[in-house]
């Protein structure tokens, strides 16, 4: 009998799991239960909607889906529609993979203002993610500071200044692109208490800031190494004798910012301005954000030093971008600190495993989650040892959701909502999404 495997999470560090359980042959039938009615996690909510080749892997995830032994049920909560512990009792191991959905906060006065949003909100109402599509977020500023130096800052930041025909092969959401273009947005201050050798950025994402149709790059020369000193950070690993990564990257990075300086400011509209070496203290305002307050940084031997030097940028629009934090399953543990689920090497308790960004913490890319779901395969083939213990998994758990009328949405559902979405997409856009469940079974009923 094979063994039942519940996963609760539909993104990708559940679906990296589901595959390394099938790949390496452990004979399994895997329930993937995901709390929103689409699944994919941040492929679909969280990948900026310009960028699509990082998306198609979701192309892979559904060969996986569409297995016999895999099924999906989209639009059920775990602590609503079911708790944790009937899962428990319903599956031989339960997998978490709830990623980590909320921001991490700012803890600086003004944070709670009106106008101040954090980036899985904001990203989540441009990516018509179904919680935050009334977000409404304040775009009537000529202004917006961004905090953070990491590829969601610069996606928040490009995405704001780009023209409409820039963006009219994504798939963001049509009432976020009507706001943003309608914005009269012209300045986008990207903030940071580090300097650029420490900046988090891909060196693709952050290039692309210098071939905007009509915004330009603003870098301060003086935030900059001197070219002699660019490379001396780093060096050669003694174990490869390769030049480290980190610090080819760091090169590379400071090298676009350089080249960023040597662009024309005249010829564009708007611009995004790189502000390094600033930490930020304040959001000042009385019925909503009006501007923000910064103390000028300095960093020694890793250290972030405060100088004392302070300074302001008008605006009114601010959207932090520092980090994210898994939530709470009632029945688990849950280190508050860390924002992730306590775990050994991804093992949380008997028959109980994390991955991805619940195990982890928010790092990496989509990528990084692949090799947590290749252990957690084997640690349930490992505790297992290929035996069941006769519990009733998926029979159990359609039989609890029609006691509950819980109305769950599977992968062949999802299949006919995502070909009405590319159908709306025209042939340009790659789909026009669905924003809110209502849409999703009104287009099912249709």
């Amino acid at each position: 009998m094979p063994i039942s495997v519940a996963i609760i999470g539909a993104g990708p560090a559940g679906f990296y799991t589901a595959e390394a359980l099938l790949s390496q042959g452990v004979d399994a039938r895997i329930d993937m239960i995901e709390r929103l009615p689409s699944p994919y996690g941040l492929i679909r909510a969280g990948v900026a909607p310009d960028h699509q080749s990082t998306k198609r892997v979701a192309h892979r995830f559904a060969e996986t889906a569409s297995r016999d032994s895999v099924a999906f049920f989209g639009n059920v909560e775990v602590g609503r529609e079911v708790s944790f512990e009937e899962l428990q009792g319903l599956y031989d191991a339960v997998v978490l993979a709830v990623g980590a959905p909320r921001d991490r906060a700012l803890g600086i006065p003004g944070e709670h203002l009106p106008g101040v949003y954090g980036s899985a909100g904001f990203v989540g109402w441009y990516n018509g993610h179904p919680d935050f599509r009334e977000l409404g977020p304040r775009l009537d500023s000529r202004a917006a500071v961004v905090i953070g130096n990491g590829n969601v800052a610069l996606d928040v930041a490009r995405v704001l200044v780009k023209t409409p025909p820039e963006m009219v092969e994504s798939d963001i959401a049509d009432y976020a692109a009507q706001a943003i273009h309608a914005a009269p947005l012209t300045d986008v201050y990207i903030l940071g208490r580090r300097g650029p050798g420490e900046a988090r950025f891909t060196s693709a994402e952050l290039r692309e800031l210098g071939r905007l149709a009509d915004c330009a790059p603003v870098v301060d020369p003086a935030d900059l190494p001197a070219e002699a000193d660019a490379g001396e950070r780093g060096g050669i690993s003694p174990a490869t004798g390769e030049i480290d990564r980190e610090k080819r990257i760091r090169d590379k990075n400071i090298a676009i910012l350089r080249s960023f300086t040597a662009l024309s400011k005249d010829t564009s509209r708007k611009r995004v301005h790189f502000c390094f070496h600033a930490a930020p203290i304040e959001i000042v305002g009385h019925d909503r954000a009006e501007g923000l307050r910064y103390e000028r940084t300095r960093v020694a031997q890793g250290r972030v030093i405060r100088t004392g030097v302070f300074g302001a940028i008008a605006c009114g629009l601010v959207v932090a971008a520092i980090g994210y934090r898994a939530t709470r399953i009632p029945g688990l543990p849950f280190d508050a600190d860390r924002g992730l689920i306590p775990n050994d090497d991804g093992r949380v308790a008997p028959g109980v495993y994390a991955v991805g960004w619940a195990k982890r913490g928010p790092t990496g890319i989509i990528g990084s989650n692949r090799p947590d779901g290749i252990v957690c395969a084997r640690q349930i083939d490992a505790d297992l040892a290929g035996t069941s213990e006769g519990r009733p998994g998926r029979a159990g758990l359609e039989r609890l959701l029609g006691q509950r009328r819980v109305r769950s949405i599977s992968f062949a559902e999802w299949q006919r909502l995502d070909s009405a979405e590319v159908a709306a997409g025209g042939g340009v856009a790659p789909r026009r999404k669905f924003t809110s469940l209502a849409e999703m079974l009104a287009a099912l009923r249709g």
